[in-house]
């Protein structure tokens, strides 16, 4: 059964975001353990990768200017879609703060499940989530919606927990235990690691399943939104990498177009304003769908 869930993973994801929309009290019931599931998939995701050939990756200035690409470019241009389009303060808080979003952590596994370099992915990742508080204080700042200000000894002991924790565990992991045993178990492990990605879409999708049932009209429009925004991360990464190679080019498009908003939203939380949940929520079904699309694309390119 795990290996038939493994082998349709990627069809799998976006059936829970569906499935996890016509189930709304289900879905809202998994959410708060969501932290939970992304910590531990954040740490198993980097156990499972060669540390120092990983560091090296990460040290390469062509993946720190993607990260730039992967935050800075996108909200730069969002601002000023909204802008134009003369977004209310709470969706252009929401919208930024999506841009600001460093890459999910099960990027790498459905990288490899497609047959991409995994590596490269996960210093993308890396480089996008490491450049996330920087990234996601400025739209706060800026775009001041709550009573409070930025509690930044809580936002501190939050980066510690979600970010810099998995990457200190694993580099102690990798540096400390010893080697065979360690590899043995994550050979067993992390084929399956890709699994808890299920919890994402099913345990996200219910705050956009609120709005859809309060007003059908506006959850319509965020639906809409939702899928410019991936489509968006996901075709202006691709011909920007184009001349690189597609397959490179489709790793880096993908890994711009998975973020990690349930990370965001674990950092920031209500400082995002009203919106962001909802359409956080609405996210995941384009989200999810970028994987089969990314296969099909994959196929037809290599032909």
């Amino acid at each position: 059964m795990l290996t038939f869930l493994v082998k349709h993973s990627l069809a799998g994801m976006f059936l829970c975001a569906i499935i996890g929309f016509t189930f709304p009290i289900a879905s809202n019931f998994l959410f708060p353990f969501l932290p939970i599931v992304l910590f531990t998939l954040m740490l198993l995701t980097l156990l499972g990768m060669p540390m120092e050939r990983l560091i090296q990756r990460v040290m390469n200035k062509s993946v720190w200017l993607y990260g730039l690409v992967h935050s800075a470019f996108y909200m730069a241009l969002f601002t000023l879609a909204c802008w134009v389009f003369g977004a209310t303060p709470e969706l252009t808080l929401a919208i930024l703060g999506v841009g600001a979003t460093g890459s999910l952590f099960a990027t790498p596994a459905i990288v490899r499940a497609l047959g991409f370099d995994s590596l490269e992915a996960m210093a993308m990742t890396i480089v996008s989530t490491l450049l996330l508080p920087l990234a996601l204080f400025v739209p706060i700042h800026f775009i001041h919606l709550s009573d409070g200000g930025l509690d930044f000894v809580t936002y501190a002991m939050r980066l510690l927990i979600f970010i810099l924790g998995p990457i200190l565990i694993s580099y102690s992991a990798h540096k400390f235990l010893p080697k065979e045993p360690l590899q043995r178990v994550l050979l067993k492990v992390s084929p399956y690691t890709i699994l808890l990605v299920f919890a994402f879409p099913f345990g996200l999708v219910g705050s956009y399943r609120g709005l859809w049932e309060a007003d059908r009209a506006e959850a319509v429009v965020y639906l809409l939104i939702a899928i410019s925004i991936v489509a968006v991360f996901f075709v202006v990464t691709f011909f920007l990498y184009r001349k690189q190679g597609h397959e490179l080019a489709l790793t880096a498009a993908i890994t711009a177009g998975n973020r990690n908003v349930l990370l965001t939203y674990s950092i920031a939380g209500a400082l995002l304003g009203p919106a962001f949940l909802p359409l956080a929520g609405a996210l995941q079904v384009p989200t999810y769908l970028l994987p089969v699309i990314t296969k099909r694309l994959h196929k037809y390119l290599s032909a």
